[in-house]
């Protein structure tokens, strides 16, 4: 069994519930996959959408996996999670009602640290507008996004990621304070 980290959120409710819910939904409904058992899960934090002007605020948290699953199938599991709940996928950074990325599996590095490292350096315009043609593990993203970072700072602070050796309470600290009071816990 391998640690998985996985960010959760979303920002359009469900007819009939809260976004919490539908993510805690989301949470059961891993738990409940074959080769997969949760072993933490962060609180649940407020964040505007990103990028800025998107949509409505965001609920994000993260949780840790424990998986035999190979990384590809694990995706595959979060991408059925995620219809399963009605995620539509009209647009690059649309709004959503579930939104579960695999943020890393243990020390992986997928498909190499070179891939990896254009991923991370890729301008924030391009990357809005193009998608990787396969998975890359760690996420190219994570590292500046507090939306992120927060709440695996609550599960995994001593996470190291394994391109850029940081770990998440280092990674935080590289954030703007403006950016990272706009992340509010939800109680």
């Amino acid at each position: 069994m391998t640690q998985a980290l996985i960010a959760l959120g979303a920002n359009l409710p469900v007819a009939g519930g809260n976004i919490a819910e539908t993510l805690e939904h989301a949470l059961e409904i891993l738990g409940g996959c074959a080769g997969i058992k949760i072993a933490a899960r962060s609180r649940w934090y407020r964040a505007p959408a990103f990028p800025p002007g998107s949509g409505p605020d965001y609920v994000n948290g993260v949780a840790v996996l424990e998986t035999g699953l190979a990384p590809e199938s694990l995706l595959a599991v979060l991408h059925r999670a995620e219809a399963e709940l009605g995620r539509e996928r009209p647009t690059r950074w649309a709004p959503r009602v579930c939104d579960l990325d695999l943020i890393a599996i243990g020390d992986t590095v997928l498909p190499d640290r070179a891939t990896v490292e254009r991923w991370m350096a890729l301008d924030l315009g391009k990357a809005q507008t193009v998608t990787p043609p396969h998975l890359i593990l760690p996420h190219p993203r994570m590292h500046e996004r507090g939306f992120v970072l927060v709440p695996l700072a609550d599960v995994a602070p001593d996470w190291r990621h394994p391109v850029t050796g940081r770990r998440v309470t280092e990674m935080l600290a590289t954030l703007l304070a403006e950016d990272l009071a706009e992340i509010r816990l939800i109680d």
